[in-house]
């Protein structure tokens, strides 16, 4: 076979990419942290915690994690795919992380937790997360060739 008839895909790693393991998982919140990437590291955070998709977690508002001016120890989302709600438990190192994020980027309840520098009335795209995990493994010197959203499913809180 030719160049021309190869497959666009061939020698590339196709489907369901390996989650994270825990100390990689580690590794890069202690990257985060190092850096002063408030705003990663509380992403970070809940991508973990929560195991949400991409989209639902760049979509959330600062009201579906917070009451009363205090970070919620459990949150419910309802899922874009499944149209399902999704409870999830937000540890206290991601309650400590978001509320660092949420004073610092001075978010009111009706704002997305994570806005777009763009558009401020909406959220980063899907596409922009995809790069800042990318990023995020690369940087703790990881293979980036695991993903989303399964770089979480097999995280530890």
């Amino acid at each position: 076979m030719d160049e021309k008839n190869a497959p666009w895909n061939k020698g590339r790693l196709i489907g369901q990419k390996p989650p994270l393991k825990p100390k990689d998982i580690w590794t890069i919140r202690i990257n985060l942290q190092n850096a002063h990437a408030v705003r990663d590291l509380a992403m970070f955070n809940l991508a973990i915690d929560s195991k949400l998709r991409g989209c639902d977690l760049v979509s959330l508002h600062v009201r579906d994690v917070t009451h009363g001016g205090h970070i919620l120890k459990r949150a419910m989302v309802v899922q874009k795919k499944t149209q399902r709600p999704v409870q999830f438990e937000l540890t206290e190192p991601t309650r400590l992380a978001v509320s660092a994020w949420i004073s610092k980027a001075k978010l009111t309840n009706d704002q997305h937790l994570f806005p777009s520098r763009v558009d401020h009335t909406a959220h980063i795209s899907t596409r922009q997360y995809s790069r800042m995990v990318h990023n995020w493994v690369s940087n703790a010197g990881l293979d980036s060739s695991v993903g989303n959203p399964p770089i979480f499913s097999g995280g530890q809180k």
